[in-house]
Parts: structure tokens; C-alpha cells; sequence
């Protein structure tokens, strides 16, 4: 069995990258920052009898993703589960405001990386007429929030390919998961505030919000489920936080 991860340096994908090793699963593990892939292939090959790939790639790149891909060694290319993982908020200003290289970094993440990585692997997924393919979203792909806006269509777009997705490989025999999570504490707020530790922490103040190990239980329930079963669409947040902009903080 093997799993791929996107984003799988930090947060969620670290957390899920792990869990699905500790399921069995040989992983592909990608990311831009190489010496933190190779801790965590180191980790997971301390703790779990299973194999470990590199792709060391940005998703924005869509040569780098096609090559690297193309270039898996063939026992690494019967991929079981793409994990699309890997994304972003940059900024918090209002739209008139907006920085456009934190746009186009935001659309070309979260975006053109979901759109590149899948089309580099779903194809391996239809051959065989075996997979799942579970997407990362955000509860701003459900509702939008003040000066999110761009962060926000992003997502908006992901829940939209994940229903896309569902249509396509319906056919082919082909799980589609989209995991829309709420406020999780990770790299997500130091990336958005872009290293303002202080703002960041502000975000999580008052309440206790989700972590990254809380999704990695999600998608092992996931691949658990019996063949015939697919959740198509799964929106999860703290109990402190009832949608994108309300929280019971104390």
C-alpha cells in the first residue's frame, strides 16, 4: 500500500504522513523544504516497518510536479491514496488592499498545485480502477470572512474540484474525500501573519482549537471505511468555533 502526501513538512500533512505510515502505508512524502522531509522519513522508518520516497517539489511548479511524478520508481507508482495537502493563507488585508504576490501565491498553492498533483497521479489511480483521493479544503471553502477573500475563493474552488473529482473517477471505482477543516493551530496562522509570532498566537487565544493529529484521525477513519463506502465531504471544527467567523471564546 502507498500513500502520497503533499505539504507533508509541518502540519497536517506531517501529522497524516505519520499516521498512515503507522497503518502500513509506504510514503511519498513531498514538500519544498528537504531537510525536513528526510526527519521525517527518518522518524517514521524509526518508528514503522514501512518505506519512504521523497518528492522534493514546490506544487506551484508544474514541470517539477509532472517530472517528479513521471520519475517515481515503478514500485513506487501504484499510489493507493493522494493526500492534496499542501496549502496556504498569506496576508489579511481587504480586497482593495490585497497584495497580488500573496494572491497569486495563494492561487497557484492551493489551487494549481491540487489541479497539477492530481493530474500527475490520478491517471495511475484509473489504470489500476483503485484509489482514494482525499483533499485538504478550509471551512472557507463553505463560508467566506472578513479580508479573507482570496484565501477563501481558493477554497471555495478546492470544494468545488472535490465534487468535480467525485464525478470523474466515479467510473473508475475511485474514492473522493474533501476534509474541510476550521481553525487549526499549526504553521497556518505564523504563514499568514508571515512570521509575526505574537500575531499568530493571537489567533488561538481563548479556545482551544483543532491540531494537526485530530485531522490525521479523520483520515485514518477514511481508509478504514469499507470499499463501498465514501464520505464525500466532511466539515470539521473545535467546539468552540461554530462556523468560519463565530467562536465561544473564554
Amino acid at each position: 500500500m502507498i500513500a502520497y502526501i503533499t505539504g507533508a513538512t509541518s502540519g497536517f500533512g506531517y501529522s497524516i504522513a505519520k499516521r498512515l505510515a503507522s497503518l502500513g502505508y509506504n510514503v511519498i512524502v513531498n514538500g519544498r523544504r528537504k531537510h525536513l522531509l528526510e526527519a521525517l522519513c527518518k522518524e517514521i522508518k524509526q518508528l514503522y516497518p514501512v518505506e519512504t520516497e521523497i518528492a522534493c517539489y514546490d506544487v506551484r511548479e508544474q514541470e517539477s510536479v509532472f517530472h517528479s511524478v513521471e520519475n517515481l520508481p515503478n514500485q513506487w507508482k501504484d499510489i493507493d491514496i493522494l493526500v492534496n495537502n499542501a496549502g496556504l493563507a498569506v496576508g489579511l488585508n481587504s480586497l482593495q488592499n490585497g497584495d497580488i504576490d500573496d494572491w497569486n501565491r495563494m492561487i497557484d498553492t492551493n489551487l494549481k498545485g491540487v489541479l497539477y498533483v492530481t493530474r500527475a497521479i490520478a491517471p495511475l489511480m484509473t489504470q489500476r480502477g483503485k484509489g482514494h483521493i482525499i483533499n485538504i479544503g478550509s471551512i472557507a471553502g463553505k463560508e467566506v470572512y472578513p479580508n479573507g477573500n482570496v484565501y477563501c475563493a481558493t477554497k471555495h474552488a478546492v470544494d468545488a474540484l472535490n465534487k468535480a473529482m467525485r464525478l470523474d473517477m466515479l467510473k473508475y471505482g475511485i474514492k473522493v474525500t474533501q476534509i474541510a477543516p476550521g481553525a487549526a493551530e499549526t504553521e497556518f496562522s505564523l504563514v499568514r501573519f508571515k512570521g509575526d509570532k505574537k500575531a499568530a498566537d493571537a489567533v488561538y487565544d481563548g479556545y482551544m482549537p483543532l491540531c494537526a493529529e485530530d485531522i490525521a484521525d479523520v483520515v485514518e477513519y477514511l481508509v478504514k471505511l469499507p470499499p463501498h463506502v465514501c464520505i464525500n465531504d466532511l466539515t470539521i471544527t473545535c467546539l468552540a468555533q461554530a462556523n468560519a467567523g463565530n467562536f465561544c471564546k473564554k
